[in-house]
């Protein structure tokens, strides 16, 4: 069940070893597995975390057009701007970062950001590759403005990390809610405990979690 869009190869480990075990380690994990079809997510790999990271803090509680337009502008303040620079972030006024369409606390973060670059606190993209999920989590919720959740969305999209679950997710609660026909959503704490015969393939569990809010029925529900 190789796809274009997230592959074996890009990933590192196998769709088709992930789909395999989701589907004999829960029966309604694969049938929602089968009726969403092939696990298409698109990984966008990071050769620069403070760019990755920078674009995240922009992009918060915006539309994907507005939050572009913002960061387009930001990155055009700048020399190189396919290439943000954290020193020269700091060299920029917040008045200046501000005329680009950043609030008040997206500037402090991206400058706060740009300090914890620069004094190693955020891993260069080969340090990342060493160091497992939650050192991770633990290094970038050191910034401002970064939490948990979106290190887990970095985690998952930017660097192919197979067995991440963003249990807190509204999406994700409301997926695991129609996939076992519970009446209430599952609590965070639950979705964890739910999650366990996943691993070490959460990751692609959580994908078909979200994919399930879009099936119109619930024929594909085992009885």
């Amino acid at each position: 069940m190789t796809t274009p869009g997230m592959n074996s190869d890009s990933l590192g480990y196998s769709v088709e070893d992930a789909v395999a075990h989701l589907s004999a380690a829960d029966p309604a994990m694969g049938a929602l597995i089968h009726a969403v079809g092939p696990f298409n997510a698109t990984l966008r790999p990071a050769g620069d975390p403070f760019e990755a990271l920078s674009e995240s803090i922009a992009y918060q509680q915006l539309s994907g057009k507005a939050a572009a337009t913002i960061y387009g502008r930001f990155k055009a303040l700048l020399s190189t701007p396919e290439s943000p620079n954290p020193t020269e972030v700091l060299a920029l006024s917040d008045e200046t970062m501000r005329s680009a369409g950043l609030s008040r606390a997206k500037t402090i973060a991206i400058k706060d950001l740009a300090a914890r670059t620069l004094d190693g606190t955020i891993p260069t993209a080969a340090e990342l590759h060493d160091l497992d999920d939650q050192e991770i989590i633990d290094r970038f919720t050191i910034v401002r403005g970064i939490g948990p959740w979106s290190v887990k969305m970095y985690l998952m999209f930017r660097m192919g990390r197979p067995d991440v679950l963003p249990h807190t997710d509204l999406g994700i609660r409301k997926g695991l809610q129609r996939l076992d026909g519970m009446k209430d959503m599952p609590a965070p704490k639950a979705v964890i405990e739910r999650a366990i015969p996943w691993q070490p393939y959460r990751t692609m569990a959580s994908w078909y979690l979200w994919r399930c809010l879009e099936l119109e029925d619930d024929r594909w529900l085992p009885a």
